[in-house]
C-alpha cells in the first residue's frame, strides 16, 4: 500500500482493495460555514451511531447535532476521510493535556465498512499526535453496564488489536451530564490509552 504524507493530509492508495484512493485530512475552521458539508458529516455520524449503539439510547435520540459539528470544525478538531468527493468516515481529534490527545466520533461509512478506513483515521490522528509531542492517544468507549452489546464487543478487540488498552471505566453522568438522561440502559464509559511512539 502506498502512503503519500503532505504537511496537513495524508493520501492512501489501497488498490489491492478494489476502492478509489481515500485521503484524509483535518477540516480547516472555515470548513465549518459549508453547509453541504456540515450536514453531510452530522448524518454520517447519527446514522453509524444510530447502528452500532443500537439499544443504548431512547428513541429519537442523536449522537451530535450541526451545531455541535460546526464547533468541531471551527475548533480545528474534525478529520475527514474522502474517497473521491466521497465522505467516506470522520472522526474527531483534540488535546487533552501537554501529552494527551483524544479521539472520538470515529465513523466509517456503511459502504466503505472492512477497508480500512477507521484504521486510516486512528493512524493518521496518533501521527499527529506524535508530530505535536503528545505521547498518548485516549478514547472513550460508552458500553451497557448490564449486559454485553455486541458492537460494543466487537470495537473492545478492534481496539485492542491496535494497541488501545482499557485504562479505567468511568460514569458518562460525570463526563458528559447532558447525554446521559439520553440512554435507555445505564451505561458506563470504559476509557483506554496507547502509549504513542514513533
Amino acid at each position: 500500500m502506498a502512503r503519500v504524507v503532505t504537511a496537513d493530509r495524508v493520501v492512501y492508495d489501497h488498490r489491492k482493495m478494489l476502492e478509489p484512493s481515500v485521503e484524509i485530512a483535518i477540516l480547516a475552521p472555515a470548513a465549518a460555514d459549508d453547509a453541504r458539508l456540515m450536514a453531510a458529516v452530522t448524518e454520517l455520524v447519527n446514522d453509524v451511531y444510530a447502528a452500532s449503539e443500537h439499544g443504548l439510547w431512547v428513541d429519537g435520540a442523536t449522537r451530535t447535532n450541526l451545531g455541535e459539528v460546526q464547533a468541531i470544525a471551527r475548533a480545528g478538531e474534525l478529520v475527514v476521510a474522502r474517497a473521491a468527493t466521497a465522505l467516506v468516515g470522520t472522526v474527531r481529534f483534540r488535546q487533552l493535556a501537554a501529552e494527551l490527545s483524544e479521539f472520538g466520533m470515529l465513523t466509517a461509512a456503511p459502504g466503505h465498512r472492512g477497508t480500512g478506513v477507521g484504521r486510516r483515521l486512528v493512524e493518521f490522528v496518533e501521527r499527529r499526535s506524535l508530530e505535536a509531542g503528545r505521547t498518548t492517544m485516549q478514547l472513550e468507549l460508552l458500553v451497557p453496564r448490564t449486559w454485553s452489546h455486541p458492537s460494543k464487543q466487537f470495537l473492545a478487540t478492534w481496539y485492542g488489536r491496535i494497541g488501545y488498552r482499557r485504562v479505567r471505566a468511568g460514569l458518562i453522568e460525570e463526563t458528559h451530564p447532558l447525554l446521559a438522561p439520553l440512554l435507555a440502559t445505564p451505561c458506563d464509559l470504559d476509557v483506554y490509552h496507547k502509549a504513542l511512539r514513533p
